[in-house]
């Protein structure tokens, strides 16, 4: 895992942790509560998507720049949003 931090960079990585909280975020406000546990779970989606891809040996992730890595970060906030959403959100 310290192989990845590497890669990545501490920019990119704050740059992730932004993206699961704006994919939180917006999560929190469209269902108008739980809140704080929509925040979380988009900053953990973000950061383990290009984590399990890179940990997968994709290395195209790696080749693409920050970008690509900063849309699946999105694409796994929103996948792990609706997870969660799924499971906790109706009762």
């Amino acid at each position: 895992m310290e192989a990845f931090f590497e890669a990545l960079g501490w920019v990119a990585f704050v740059l992730l942790v932004l993206i699961g909280l704006a994919a939180g975020w917006i999560a929190g406000m469209l269902a108008g509560r739980n809140r704080l546990a929509y925040l979380a779970l988009g900053v953990i989606g973000a950061i383990a998507a290009p984590l399990i891809l890179f940990a997968l040996g994709v290395t195209a992730l790696a080749a693409g720049g920050v970008i690509l890595i900063l849309i699946v970060a999105a694409v796994g906030a929103a996948l792990l949003l609706a997870l969660g959403r799924a499971v906790f959100g109706r009762r």
